[in-house]
């Protein structure tokens, strides 16, 4: 099993699955789910609006289209209004979702990008030990999956996680 960060574009990663910090909708947004819609092409977006939607915490799978990834698995990840509202618990839950439904795929390689840390406000130095725990403790029961990949888009980020891993 390998755990690693990459300071890189997410859409350029050529794994089994990308994950979407995505918003309600999953109709494209800002950030990381603006350029994975943007990347992926407009056949992604009609798949999207296929789904209904997605509640926070859960997860959703579709195809990755132009991407270099297989398919993308789209999280909302909670806004953070203080800490009191379990954000915490909900950010844990998008990683949990997200891991499970990859093993449940049988799929080799997942990225994750900083869920929740843009415009929804978690703090970077909060969610960076929830992803990192629960990926930790997810692993232990993982049989197909053997390549996870913390990618974030900036050098705090990355200071963040190379610390803690």
């Amino acid at each position: 099993m390998k755990i690693s960060i990459e300071k890189s574009d997410i859409t350029q990663l050529e794994v089994d699955a990308i994950v979407n910090a995505a918003n309600e909708s999953l109709l494209g947004g800002g950030g990381v789910d603006g350029a994975i819609h943007r990347v992926a092409g407009p056949e992604l977006l009609q798949e999207c609006r296929k789904l209904n939607g997605c509640t926070t915490g859960e997860v959703k799978i579709t195809k990755a289209y132009q991407l270099k990834a297989k398919h993308v698995i789209h999280t909302l990840g909670p806004i953070w209004k203080g800490g009191n509202y379990n954000e915490k618990q909900l950010l844990q839950n998008c990683y949990e979702n997200c891991i499970r439904l990859a093993e449940k795929m049988k799929l080799e390689s997942i990225a994750f990008p900083n869920i929740s840390t843009g415009i929804y406000g978690f703090p970077k130095k909060e969610a960076a030990e929830i992803a990192i725990r629960t990926i930790q403790e997810e692993v232990k029961h993982l049989k197909s999956i053997h390549k996870i990949i913390f990618c974030v888009f900036d050098d705090e980020n990355l200071s963040i996680y190379k610390k803690m891993l």
